[in-house]
């Protein structure tokens, strides 16, 4: 069978995180959307996604395929309902579909020709981008369960400090001494090829992916996910960092999400609760507003390539765009558009061009090419971001 993941109705709900990926390729918990798919389906997918973004990611259609929306973490169950879709047939959550077979002489679907499967257990989704580090906790329990069934962990050195260790996981190749992992209150995923160094203190639930780093002294709360070849330092709370992005200095970073190729300053820190203790808004792009969140505690979201300078202070509900470079002193205002340069005293555009080049040195320094698909999606991003810069 053929499997292909879908944006839906919530891609424009994503943004800025969907301005440069599919809904898939979210990280939460220890795995991309994509990536639990594939394991609980144990097949590759493909993608169905915005044009722009579809030479990167793009997608293979045979003459039978299941559909699958991609803002559905699976389950054992309900990938197994999935897996035994047959024609005509659609699986649905409430009001929502998970999945539906589909003939590639479809070009439309109507659900009411089909015959309609019920699924009722219990499931998470991501249908805002707070819900990234709001149900994190959730499923990185799901993705260590995954990850580690019937898998025996690698040794904990003698020299590290635990609690609950039978809820502790160390891949191959992961160097860790002297530090402190309490996984009572979750278990602690350590990655292959990462490295924890001394005097850290982690409390779970903690995911490090692999290649990641975290540094000298870095206290961690749960529930926190650190992707692939990012950093970490400082004090960092119920967060999630997608992949190849750095906060590697003293300084806070809460309730926050922070895409590919981000990097704070030394000493940046976020607020994740206003001072009167209300309810967080933060700017939707698909409302053109400051929405409700329903959150108390709400900090910093910040999208690919971002990056901001020494000492920079972030407002409690913060939305930063794609190619934004943030400095200066005082507080930036809490909504940055995509390839914004400056600060509190103001913005202008950051063309493209320097931001190309910025980026190419960057990913080069990871042994990663900024290839032509990259440049085309930027490029698509820079138009699209045009109507929320004040200088166009």
């Amino acid at each position: 069978m053929n499997y292909i993941l879908f944006d839906g109705p919530v891609r424009n709900a994503l943004l800025p995180f969907t301005f440069t990926r599919p809904v898939a390729d979210i990280r939460i918990g220890i795995l991309t959307i994509r990536e639990k798919w594939e394991k609980h389906l144990g097949y590759t997918t493909t993608t169905l996604t915005e044009e722009y973004l579809m030479e990167k990611y793009p997608m293979v259609e045979m003459e039978e395929n299941i559909m699958i929306n991609a803002s559905f973490l699976p389950t054992e169950d309900m990938a197994e309902m999935v897996q035994s879709l047959e024609e005509n047939q659609a699986l649905f959550y409430g009001d929502d579909v998970i999945a539906f077979f589909t003939k590639d002489t479809q070009e439309e679907v109507d659900f009411d020709t089909y015959d309609i499967i019920e699924y009722s257990g219990d499931c998470l989704r991501v249908e805002n981008p707070w819900d990234i580090f709001a149900k994190n906790d959730a499923a990185i329990r799901e993705d260590f369960e995954l990850l580690t069934e019937g898998r025996v962990s690698q040794p904990i050195p003698a020299s590290v400090n635990t609690i609950a260790p039978h809820n502790i996981f160390i891949e191959e190749g992961a160097k860790l001494e002297f530090v402190t992992l309490n996984a009572s209150t979750g278990p602690i995923y350590i990655g292959k090829d990462t490295e924890i160094m001394e005097n850290s203190v982690i409390r779970g639930p903690f995911a490090l992916c692999e290649g990641a780093q975290v540094k000298l002294a870095t206290k961690v709360y749960g529930a926190t996910t650190v992707g692939p070849h990012s950093r970490i330092g400082g004090e960092v709370s119920n967060s999630v960092l997608f992949g190849y992005s750095n906060k590697g200095h003293d300084g806070f970073l809460g309730n926050s999400v922070l895409g590919e190729w981000c990097n704070l300053g030394a000493d940046t820190n976020n607020s994740n609760l206003k001072n009167n203790y209300e309810e967080v808004k933060l700017w939707s792009y698909e409302k053109g507003i400051f929405a409700k969140t329903g959150l108390q505690f709400c900090g910093l979201m910040m999208g690919d390539h971002s990056k901001c300078g020494i000492n920079t202070m972030f407002n409690t509900g913060t939305v930063v765009g794609v190619s934004a470079n943030i400095f200066g002193a005082g507080f930036p205002r809490n909504f940055v558009p995509s390839f914004s340069w400056g600060g509190a005293s103001g913005f202008t555009t950051y063309i493209t061009k320097k931001a190309f080049e910025t980026a190419k040195i960057v990913m080069s320094r990871r042994n990663v090419a900024f290839t032509e698909q990259d440049v085309a999606i930027l490029e698509h991003v820079f138009e699209e971001t045009k109507q929320w810069r004040k200088d166009g």
